[in-house]
């Protein structure tokens, strides 16, 4: 009869990549774990199972000069991987122990393997149900058993967890080793850096013995508790039912400050540690996580960069010919002389043209040339989210509770005045309270002008030899071929481009009349990435399709029968909603104190159908009526359960996941 203890680890964990490597008191945790399971009486082997990717070849070395043998094998069926490890040694009985639990005691694994010899069965282990601190975990099962679940077991989950099948199978006899206490809610196990931080003290504490018993650990618990406190609010087993993406996710944020580069992508604004966050491949509206599940974006769309749709051919095409041909050199792109004259042609207005990257770029640019221009450096802006965030927001109403405007200089209070939208006379009255220079703001988002708002913002800015800027980062090439303000009739003397310029590569435009724009000579305005060929390229590219395809008719067209159909919902189950903006970057809200609930909602059941959605839908090319009429199927029942929840006041009994953050405020709803 052999008992073979069998080791599972490699190094490309994805919340904590070569925790088995990270060094306690001079030895890797491995190490550590297999020199204490090393003590077992019961065990007649122990080898280490790891996968057969190269990068896990200094793990193997290290195993091996320890003295033990090792079996590689796939990296994601771990289920094969110990059924192969496991026929190669001849076991007769394994021992399954998880690389992320260098506290695990050889006297805990003795007491299941007599256990399962003592209970006759198939499968015994300390985890179901768990009794044991999290890190203590032994699953003990013979071959036959392991054998049966090799051959029967499909699906994803049962070959990436390797017991999963067994134990939720009756084929199965089955035991547990309990305890007395339920300990289960103490956290010994290493998944992420704070775990390791609580395991090196622990370490520490006993040291230069190694092989303290368990309960001494328990001991030290309950004196020094504070010791344990930096991962108690971490769930057991959580990886298990976590995707990829999610568990990056939590990874980023131990990385970088708030987890990614954009507030808008941050995973607490849908579903926390339920979306998907990351993605592999993207095509027409369609996007690909990281575990290779395909999804329907009827949401954001790259939060509004692809109109076109993702990975446009024609788009792509002429990138790849930049990546050939040469992105960067000491020379100029010439392509940016044509994409500016194209811009010109499309805005009669305008006279000459800078170019960025990103929008807080080329807002920074129209703010710099326009005061430099004007003489004057007070600024009006009509609220909105951006600008007036980083500009000159109060501390006590943001956008988000958590943001305020610390990275803006006190010395700039009383620089940059907002207005209301559609209030005329507010903006009359900082006019004639200030020097004010400048007029910064959107043409319309959320709320249609009244009583000829934008003209008399104009002939007020005219009259007053103030420059306005209008901000079509978000709106421009969306309602017509070029900016918004064309749709309205009115000019300004600077206007900004981005978000779909270049259907998703990075390219901004600041344009204006002659006059201002050759302010920028007199200020420095300069940065090498704005001379990168790819922005440009892609949006001479970007606006040909536009062109050709119309396609600001075709997102308008689509947001309107969005629009339509979300409003007939809400009437066949008598739900109040607000639908508002432009109709290619249509959005509702529920007029509900518990909005944020139903918009969460709508995003947790709209997953289970591989839909990312939500409260808007930024309309694209690719967005077909077979697409639409799918998503307003899977939409219908959850407008039902929200009817339910208003009517039963039972609203967060509905949600399997924390209520996403509040989206961004629209400062000019009302």
């Amino acid at each position: 009869m052999k008992i073979l203890a069998i080791v599972q680890a490699r190094t490309r964990s994805t919340r904590f990549p070569n925790k088995v490597l990270q060094k306690i008191e001079g030895k890797p945790l491995i190490e550590l774990l297999f020199s204490r399971l090393a003590r077992s009486k019961a065990l007649n082997e122990i080898i280490l199972a790891t996968s057969n990717l190269a990068n896990d070849n200094l793990l193997v070395d290290l195993v091996k000069n320890l003295g033990f043998g090792v079996y590689r094998g796939s990296e994601n069926d771990v289920l094969s991987r110990y059924y192969q490890a496991a026929k190669y040694k001849k076991a007769d009985v394994v021992v399954r122990i998880t690389g992320d639990c260098p506290l695990i005691d050889s006297n805990i694994v003795d007491q299941v393997i007599n256990k399962f010899f003592r209970d006759q069965v198939d499968y015994c282990s300390n985890v179901d149900p768990p009794m044991y601190p999290d890190g203590l975990d032994v699953e003990v099962f013979n071959f036959q058993a392991l054998e049966k679940s090799y051959n029967l077991a499909q699906k994803e989950n049962y070959r990436e967890h390797v017991t999963t099948f067994i134990r939720e199978s009756n084929e199965f006899k089955k035991s547990s080793l309990g305890y007395h206490t339920d300990l289960s809610s103490l956290r010994w196990t290493v998944d992420e850096l704070v775990d390791f931080e609580v395991i090196k003290k622990i370490f520490e504490y006993f040291r230069p013995n190694i092989y303290f018993s368990w309960l001494k650990v328990l001991d030290l618990y309950n004196k020094h508790s504070e010791i344990f406190f930096i991962n108690r609010h971490l769930i057991r087993n959580e990886g298990m039912n976590m995707n990829t993406g999610p568990k990056l996710w939590k990874r980023a944020k131990t990385l970088i400050p708030g987890g990614n580069m954009l507030l808008s992508k941050r995973s607490e604004m849908f579903l926390s540690n339920r979306w998907p966050a990351y993605y592999s491949k993207t095509e027409g509206c369609k996007i690909w996580d990281l575990d290779g599940k395909e999804y329907i974006d009827t949401f954001l769309m790259g939060v509004g960069t692809n109109t076109l749709g993702y990975s446009h051919s024609e788009v792509d095409n002429a990138v790849r010919n930049v990546i050939d041909t040469g992105n960067m050199s000491t020379f100029n792109a010439p392509e940016e002389i044509y994409l500016a004259e194209k811009l010109i042609q499309l805005h009669p207005w305008a006279n000459m043209v800078r170019f960025a990257r990103s929008e807080r770029e080329a807002n920074a640019i129209a703010i710099q040339v326009s005061c430099a221009a004007s003489g004057k450096d007070k600024i009006a802006i009509c609220r909105h989210y951006d600008c007036y965030l980083s500009g000159n927001l109060s501390e006590d109403d943001n956008l988000l509770a958590e943001l305020r405007p610390n990275s803006v200089s006190k010395n700039l209070r009383n620089t940059v005045f907002p207005f209301e939208y559609n209030r005329f006379d507010e903006l009359e009255k900082l006019i004639q309270q200030n020097e004010i220079g400048v007029i910064k703001m959107e043409i319309s988002r959320n709320l249609d002008h009244e009583d000829n708002f934008l003209h008399k913002v104009r002939k007020l800015a005219t009259d007053k030899k103030i420059v306005l800027i209008f901000d079509e980062c978000i709106s421009g090439f969306r309602q017509t071929y070029g900016g918004l303000h064309k749709f309205y009739g009115v000019e300004p003397d600077m206007a900004i481009f981005g978000k779909a310029l270049g259907n998703g590569y990075a390219i901004t435009a600041v344009i204006g009349k002659r006059e201002i724009m050759e302010a920028a000579q007199t200020t420095f305005i300069s940065s090498i990435f704005w001379t990168e060929r790819i922005g440009v390229v892609a949006g001479l590219k970007t606006l040909e399709v536009m062109e050709r395809e119309r396609s600001w008719e075709k997102i308008t067209a689509i947001g309107n029968d969005v629009k339509d159909r979300w409003r007939k919902l809400a009437l066949k189950y008598s739900i109040d909603i607000d639908v508002w903006d432009l109709p290619a970057l249509a959005s509702f809200t529920f007029r509900s104190e518990n909005a944020t609930t139903y918009k969460t909602l709508i995003t947790q059941e709209m997953l289970k159908n591989k839909f990312l959605a939500g409260n808007s839908f930024y309309a694209c090319t690719k967005h077909t009526l077979e697409i639409i009429d799918q998503y307003f199927e899977f939409l219908d029942p959850i407008f039902s359960m929200i009817k339910e929840c208003e009517e039963s006041k039972k609203h967060k009994l509905i949600l399997k996941n924390s209520i996403c953050d509040s989206s961004f405020k629209k400062l000019n709803i009302q």
